[in-house]
């Protein structure tokens, strides 16, 4: 895309974001996302009285990941071609790559992604993302425009509540979305109670501290049986001003919690999920990123990862200002927050389509954007307080 195409001030918000340097491959130079994500962030984090420019880079910062386009920056994402067009697929934990031979449906050859990616090419893109979402693998089709089938985020009004100057926020989330969104309301004077399933804890813990300490510092922190405990689970709900949670609704359903009937008696919920609470799609914030339009094209024209897991950052940015709106309302609401959505709504009808903005190589290994109004520097991930 021709860089009078983008304006300054978006192309020094994705300068500044910290995505930029991670998005491309590893020996060529960075690209810039296509759509306003950035600029969002920035003004809705400004709407929440802070300013964190580096915000969209700071996971890579604390796990020291760099660009690796086709990949994604940690490894565990790629984007392959079918029949007739693209599947981004996840294959983060454990289970998902023991989950190959199913997938496949054969036996798995040596590198799981050398068999899914013979199995995608061999197969069209709707039946590859039905298989995906029947064995509940993250990941699903790239599509050639941002989807528009919903809003990325829906409120519904249940009941009733009353105001408090210093609410109280019961964090079920796990991973970065939902921690990122509780971490900002935190900042904002809430009091936050992030809740733990002894038997599932946040996987987030087996990642990077640094990263993690920086999203729950100040929480206090519960962990409950969820086989015995689920009264207490319940008393904390009840005595909430906000659930924050981002399993999908049959988890908590199985526990005999409804989402409905908690909002019914005074407290308000918000859910993230990757499609919404409708969908029984899984994500991560790569491949929800990717089935949100969130992609850049690489000089061969194949799609590759935008930064680092970037679904994750917007929605947790944007469900922080809606809860924040929820809980200065005398309503209580049921918030629904779909990540693929959100990142959808960052991006224009065309903007995947088009060619990314390439930095040039600047003094000192730095890398420039010239917007036409000024060369900026495209800043790499950096840790709060690296600012």
């Amino acid at each position: 895309m021709p860089s009078s195409e983008r304006g300054p001030d978006e192309c020094a918000d994705w300068a500044a974001s910290g995505a930029v340097w991670l998005t491309g491959r590893p020996d060529g130079p960075p690209l810039v996302p296509p759509g306003r994500a950035a600029t969002l962030v920035r003004e809705n984090l400004a709407d929440l009285g802070l300013s964190i420019p580096g915000l969209l880079g700071e996971r890579a910062a604390y796990a020291g990941l760099r660009r690796r386009a086709p990949w994604s920056c940690g490894g565990a994402f790629r984007i392959l071609p079918t029949l007739d067009g693209w599947l981004g697929v996840s294959l983060s934990r454990q289970s998902d790559v023991e989950l190959v031979p199913a997938l496949v449906e054969a036996r798995a050859g040596r590198d799981p992604w050398e068999t899914v990616a013979a199995w995608a090419a061999g197969t069209q893109g709707a039946a590859a993302e039905e298989r995906l979402r029947l064995l509940g693998l993250p990941g699903g089709l790239v599509p050639d425009s941002p989807p528009r089938d919903r809003p990325g985020i829906t409120t519904t009004v249940l009941g009733a509540r009353r105001i408090r100057d210093a609410p109280l926020v019961i964090d079920l989330t796990s991973m970065w979305a939902g921690p990122l969104c509780a971490h900002l309301l935190g900042l904002g004077g809430a009091r936050v109670i992030k809740v733990e399933s002894a038997g599932r804890p946040d996987g987030a813990r087996s990642g990077t501290p640094g990263f993690f300490s920086l999203l729950h510092a100040g929480h206090q922190q519960v962990t409950l049986d969820f086989r015995t405990e689920v009264p207490r689970l319940r008393e904390l709900m009840a005595s909430a001003d906000l659930v924050l949670e981002s399993s999908r609704p049959r988890a908590l359903r199985q526990l005999g919690i409804l989402a409905e009937d908690v909002v019914a008696r005074g407290t308000s919920w918000l859910s993230i999920t990757a499609g919404g609470r409708d969908s029984d799609a899984v994500g991560f914030g790569d491949d929800v990123a990717a089935g949100g339009g969130l992609v850049v094209c690489l000089e061969d024209g194949q799609p590759a990862p935008a930064g680092d897991a970037l679904a994750d950052p917007i929605a947790g940015v944007m469900a922080a200002v809606a809860a924040r709106r929820t809980l200065a309302s005398e309503d209580a609401c049921l918030v629904d927050v779909s990540m693929r959505h959100v990142v959808a709504e960052t991006i224009d009808a065309h903007g995947t389509a088009e060619p990314p903005l390439t930095a040039v190589p600047g003094p000192d290994d730095s890398w420039w954007l010239d917007p036409g109004a000024g060369r900026v520097r495209v800043e790499p991930p950096r840790r709060r307080g690296h600012l």
